[in-house]
This record gives structure tokens, sequence and C-alpha cells, in this order.
């Protein structure tokens, strides 16, 4: 069962709508290389489109209804915006959800250290990646430090063409011998990957000098102290813009695509409804899905519920009961990247179950690992309703599993919002090089991304 290529289906107006998002697209990933950015980014979208913040909506008890728009900052890390729709919300509504952190490299609170005339900061990873592939390339720094008097302080090093970059030290070749022997996942140990961030002694210093120079640095550019990375959040990501992939530039190269393309196409999709849904609809962004979605900004919080309530509050509708009902039923697409068929490793791969690239957005029945295990696995009478609604509104997508049986898998947010028992189905772009530094989608599975969201939340119920 064959799907098309989506690129056969595009006249020039399309394409040019295609390009439009992509460019779009590379602004937001680009500007927003950390949960934090990306809420902030997200944020000053939905406010051009009139969009309120729910706080300040509750602090006025100011009454919502039919054709209202707020948002939900959840401690600057995760957001949930919302246009409130005709139906009542103990009805259900339509929710698209995704998650805005990436793996990484985290600073430790207490990093900083001398060796041989090397500064140095001491680091920890998140989430899932392959620890040789972030050294011996280039860094930038981004993050807040927070100090005692409330002050907060946004640091972006590395990303202007006048920074400088920052990064990990790689054994030469000539000495590698032993570690070539070893498993990839030993190569580089996780207590190794730590940042090298100066290389010159300041001047009269006898204890640490380089050090010194890098403290000297932090307090008369950014006014930071070491004791303030005990209260300080900075992570190190690959330095650099997101690129066309491909001599054809059909393709985007860029760092964090999972799944900030996913939370992109579901901001731009609410943001492109010109007229009052019939149901509610949400776009939800989460925190912490590639450390286990725990946390107060991960989607195991109950900030999703404590909205609904207070919307419901607002609108005169609220009881425990009618939360309840309402939450249950929900519709709901959990909008993770999923694994791109990748013709060099298609050992991974059951190939007429796997996500093609260019072939559209693809739906994930289940995600897990071997026999399921840790999945949602979507009803089958709800994905007969999306089916209708994808069709309908001309969206090219496809189905897809995370890898051959026994091979590995994954999971999303899925399952914990099926916890409310809603109906939730995975869907996503594909992604080659998925967890590397730079990872790569096709321009057109984002368009249609972005068109099957937009056709979700207009038309599911």
């Amino acid at each position: 069962m064959d799907r098309p290529n989506a690129w056969n289906q595009y006249d020039e107006k399309a394409l040019c709508a295609l390009e439009n998002t992509s460019k779009n697209y590379r602004a937001f990933l680009d500007n927003g290389k950390t949960e934090r950015e990306c809420v902030t980014g997200a944020i000053e979208i939905a406010k051009k489109q009139g969009y309120i913040d729910l706080a300040c909506a509750v602090k006025e008890n100011k009454p919502l209804k039919t054709g209202d728009k707020v948002y939900v900052n959840c401690m600057g890390k995760a957001v949930m915006l919302f246009h409130i729709g005709k139906q009542s919300l103990e009805k259900g509504i339509n929710i698209v959800g995704s998650h805005i952190d990436s793996p990484r490299i985290d600073i430790k609170q207490n990093p900083f250290y001398e060796d041989t005339d090397l500064a140095y900061a001491d680091t920890h990873y998140y989430g899932g990646i392959k620890k040789y592939h972030w050294v011996a390339m280039p860094l930038a720094l981004h993050g807040v430090v927070c100090k005692k008097d409330g002050t907060v302080i946004n640091v972006v090093i590395g990303e202007d063409d006048n920074d400088p970059v920052v990064g990990i030290s790689e054994l030469l070749i000539h000495l590698s011998g032993e570690l070539m022997g070893k498993k990839a996942s030993e190569v580089v140990g996780g207590e190794d990957l730590d940042i090298i961030m100066c290389g010159k002694p300041l001047a009269g210093e006898e204890k640490e000098p380089v050090k010194a120079a890098l403290l000297k640095i932090l307090k008369e550019q950014y006014n930071i102290d070491e004791e303030d990375m005990i209260s300080a959040e900075i992570e190190a990501v690959p330095a650099g813009k997101t690129r066309d992939f491909g001599l054809d530039r059909s393709m985007l190269l860029g760092y964090g695509h999972d799944d900030r393309v996913c939370a992109y196409a579901s901001l731009e999709a609410l943001m492109s409804l010109t007229e009052d849904p019939e149901y509610t609809c949400c776009c939800l962004m989460a925190d912490k899905e590639e450390v286990g979605s725990n946390g107060a900004t991960g989607m195991k919080a109950r900030y999703f519920e404590n909205a609904m309530a207070e919307i419901m509050n607002l609108m005169g509708d609220y009881s425990e009961l009618k939360l309840r009902r309402a939450l249950a039923a929900c519709r709901m697409l959990s909008c993770d990247v999923s694994a791109g068929y990748d013709p060099l490793y298609a050992r991974a791969f059951e190939k007429k179950n796997a996500a093609l690239l260019g072939h559209g957005v693809c739906y994930n029945k289940f995600t897990g690992s071997r026999g399921k295990s840790g999945s949602n696995d979507a009803n089958a009478e709800y994905i007969a309703r999306l089916r209708n609604v994808m069709d309908d509104n001309n969206v090219t997508w496809q189905t897809a599993e995370l890898g051959r049986v026994d091979v590995g898998g994954g999971g999303t947010i899925a399952y914990i919002c099926a916890l409310y028992g809603m109906e939730v189905i995975d869907s996503g772009v594909p992604v080659l090089s998925m967890h590397a530094p730079w990872e790569i989608i096709n321009k057109a599975d984002l368009y249609e991304a972005v068109k099957a969201y937009a056709a979700f939340m207009r038309d599911a119920k």
C-alpha cells in the first residue's frame, strides 16, 4: 500500500506556501534552541494574534467566551494556547501536543575548574544521545542565570558570527588505538564531555589563572559570579543556523527538529484558524519529554488539567464532574517526530511500515518497544475518523512504526494524556539522524504537518 510523494502534487501556489512555512520555521528553530526560547517565541507569535495570558484573566475574573484566545506560560519552559470554540468544553477539545526540549549538554551547578592551563565547564548530558557525536564540534551556550536579587540574565554565546564558540575536545586518531577497540557507547563517557571555556591565564594570578580569566570575563561581560551558577540553567547546543539541505533545497538540516518541528507546525496551524472553531483548540508544548516527562514542566504534571479547570470556571461552567467529562472527551494528536526510513541503515527498519521522507505527515498507531511496551495504542475507530479528516482536507499522510520489531523503540507524551481516557494517536514528521546534533527533515513533511494539524483542529470530533 504505497503512499504518494507529496512533492508530485504541488502547484506553484503550494510551493510558494511551502517555502514560506519553511522560512518561518527556520527562524523559529534558530531563535528557539532551548525550551525557554521556544516558549518566548511562541508567546510573541500568539500575542500578535490576540492571545492573552490566562493568569491575568483569572486574576481579573475576566469571563471567557467563544472566540477568546488565551495562553498559559508554565514556568517559562512549557506553554499552552487555547482558542475557545463554539461547543461546551464538556464535549472535549482538539489538542495538538508536542514537546520543545531536545537532547543537549547541560552545564553543572558547580562547573568551573582548571587543568594544565585550560579552563573547563563540567557537564551532564540531557536525553538520549550518542556521546561521541558531541566532541570536536562548535557549541553555543544558551540559557539563564538567576541572581539572588531576582535578576534574570539571558545568555546566548556563540550564535553571532563575531561570537566565540566553545566545545569538547577529541582524542587524536594517532593515539586512539585503545578507544577504537571499544563499543561506541564506551568511547566517550558521560564525565568526559567537559567543555573547554578558556586557555589564556589572567595576568598577576598565581592560583588557577585561566579559571580566573574565565570568571573575569563572565563578571565583566555578563555580570555573572561563579556562585550564580548554582541558580543557572545553561545548555550547550550546536552553534549555527538551520540550513537548506540537498542541492535541490528540499530538506532542512538543523538542531532540535525533535520535536520543535511538530511544535512549530502545531503553532502555525493554530494561528491559521481564521474562524472560531466548533470545538476549542489547544496547542500544547511540553518540556522534559526526552527525560521521561517528569517535573513541574513535564507532561506528567497537571498544568493542562489545571488550565482546563480555570477556563471552564471563567466560562461559568465548572464542576469537578464536568472537568472529568471534558478531559475524557478530548481528541488529541501527540505530535512527535518519527524515524525516517534510511536506506543506508535498512536493517533497522521494516520498510513497508516505515515513514518515508517527502511522503507527508505520519501517524503511528503505537510506539513503545518490542511487544509494544510503554505504548499508547490508538483505537481503530479513532484512526478511521482521522482518515476522513485528512483525506477530506487533501493532506498527504502515511503510517509508520519506529523501526523493526525487537530492534528498539521509543515513546511520546501520548500515554500520559491517554490516562484521562481521551482518544490519542502519535503523529509527526519523519527525521533522519534523530537525536544527533544536526537532524534532517523534508520541507514537504513540515508543510503537510501544518495542513494536517489545522485540519484536525477544525474538523476532528
